[in-house]
């Protein structure tokens, strides 16, 4: 029987409430990653923490009933983390963050046991757990970090040395200059470093080849979810044996998938 792959995601999670509309779901970097791997058959798990008000409880049935493993998400005394978006043309503009109990967030030491349990293990930039990422990069386990647009961040500086495969999104910035950033990233320790560009498609360094792929063009009706699907496809990729190109296929196809609907899953 063929071994399933197992990635965890853990870290940041919150509510998109949608100012536009009154809507809300539940979302937040690693937990739409932690879907769109199950989405793609792959087996996930989601482990942070939420508020025990409505809102918690919304967000731990919304994942469980995608089919992740919510067995490491803690309920503390407060609220739920909400982002604020607006709706402009299919583009999602991010407002005002509540971060709520995430800013409680910390790993123990049975979550890192159950982290290292997976093959591999994503989180990102709000996801509070930078100073932990070589426990787990010590135990052998691969790790996946979404840094956004936050180039010279200070958590991007702090975990780049534990990161195996470092994502960023930036669509301002020449070829040339993208070439020049992604070596220095690669010099800090990642062994890929992939960034996507939007409507510009996705660049990928290995430190001894640039690969670039397009984009799967589809009806943008709402790009929340966009970077993380192709961040999910991508590591499956990966973990499935793919080559780049393909994993960079992968990803941009499961993008497409997640920007032809409203909200982030």
């Amino acid at each position: 029987m063929e071994k399933k792959i197992k990635i965890a995601a853990v870290g940041d999670n919150c509510i998109d409430f949608y100012e536009n509309t009154g809507e809300y779901y539940a979302g937040g970097n690693p937990v739409n990653v932690a879907v769109y791997v199950k989405r793609m058959n792959g087996h996930s798990s989601y482990t942070g923490v939420v508020g025990t008000d409505d809102y918690g409880k919304l967000m731990i049935d919304a994942i469980k009933a995608k089919g992740v493993d919510t067995s490491h998400i803690r309920m503390l005394e407060g609220k739920t983390a909400v982002t604020h978006v607006e709706l402009k043309d299919g583009d999602r503009i991010l407002g005002d963050y509540e971060e709520g109990v995430m800013a409680e967030f910390k790993l123990r030491d049975e979550d890192i046991d159950f982290l290292c349990s997976h093959d591999l293990v994503v989180t990102g930039i709000w996801g509070m757990i930078e100073s932990e990422l070589h426990k787990i990069k010590e135990r052998g386990v691969p790790v996946a970090f979404d840094f956004a647009d936050k180039i010279d961040h200070e958590i991007t500086q702090k975990a780049l040395p534990f990161v195996d495969y470092a994502f960023f999104s930036c669509d301002q910035k020449s070829n040339e200059e993208l070439y020049e950033f992604m070596n220095m990233v690669k010099s800090k320790g990642p062994s890929i470093v992939v960034v996507t560009r939007g409507e510009k498609g996705s660049i990928a360094y290995d430190g001894n080849e640039f690969f670039e792929f397009g984009i799967i063009k589809c009806e943008v009706v709402d790009s929340m979810g966009a970077g993380d699907s192709y961040i999910a496809g991508f590591l499956l990729g990966l973990l499935e044996g793919k080559s780049i190109t393909e994993c960079m296929e992968k990803g941009a196809k499961s993008s497409s998938e997640t920007i032809g609907y409203y909200g982030a899953w």
